[in-house]
């Protein structure tokens, strides 16, 4: 999918999953009124309709007046005028956890996700959330297998496209409790153009401008980057036999700090 050349005016929130409280409390402190309209989208989620009524509930206990679940699913198109017509009118769209490959199948070449992305784009005033599954579909490519040991073994991840709001960014989830750095490293062998982020539970990223990302919560956010990687052997390895390479470099990172996701640098606000 083609990209501006100019950073995103938009707003985006990635959660690792866990408890979200502090998180719908950051999101509606964002927006510019508690009337501004908030969209729910729970098509990862095996009940959808509770899990959309439950977030929906959530947000107007904040004080949020304005929140819907907005169902897009095998019965409803995401490209129906009615749907368009919310999207354009919402200040806050928030995808929720579940199967983040049900989020992909109902939006990859829609015109939903054209207008989404258009908007995250130029509109200073919008915001894209997500949680857990939620949160890996904002990347370039997200990971949908890949467990333990056998995550450091040919054939032992599997990537797929995700949404692209930010480009060659790879995100995971629920990242240091569930053991996933080998997967993580496995997908940046992989990709090594992405920037691999992984987002412990009740921890997550703000990003701005579509790179200026601000840690936040009460856990870890662990950066994988390959640019320098050398000495991979995923050519010539076998499915099956365990993979390497060298000079990944990786970051700590704890609420409060910042990275320049283009530049790939901690750095200092100011």
């Amino acid at each position: 999918m083609p990209q501006s050349f100019s950073p995103p005016l938009g707003t985006l929130v990635a959660l690792g999953g866990g408890d979200d409280d502090a998180m719908l409390a950051l999101l509606s402190d964002l927006l510019p009124t508690p009337e501004a309209r908030i969209e729910i989208l729970a098509m990862a989620s095996s009940d959808a309709t509770t899990t959309g009524t439950n977030y929906t509930r959530a947000f107007r206990e904040l004080g949020c007046t304005q929140v819907r679940h907005l169902k897009i699913d095998e019965r409803h198109s995401a490209d129906k005028p009615a749907t368009l017509r919310r999207l354009q009118e919402a200040s806050l769209v928030f995808f929720t956890g579940g199967d983040q490959e049900m989020i992909t199948q109902s939006l990859l070449g829609t015109e939903f996700l054209r207008q989404l992305l258009l908007r995250y784009r130029t509109d200073a005033g919008f915001c894209v959330a997500g949680t857990s599954a939620g949160a890996s579909v904002l990347g370039d490519y997200m990971l949908v297998d890949g467990h333990g040991w056998r995550a450091l073994r040919k054939g032992g991840i599997r990537t797929v496209h995700a949404l692209d709001l930010v480009p060659q960014l790879l995100l995971d989830q629920h990242f240091v409790e569930r053991g996933r750095f080998g997967r993580l490293a496995h997908a940046v062998l992989v990709h090594p153009m992405c920037l691999g982020v992984g987002l412990a539970e009740e921890t997550g990223l703000i990003i701005r401008g579509g790179s200026e990302a601000e840690v936040f919560g009460d856990g870890v956010v662990m950066v994988v980057d390959g640019e320098q990687l050398r000495g991979s052997n995923l050519g010539r390895a076998g499915r099956g036999e365990p993979v390497s390479g060298q000079d990944l470099r990786v970051h700590l990172l704890v609420a409060g700090q910042h990275f320049q996701l283009r530049r790939r640098q901690v750095f200092e606000p100011g």
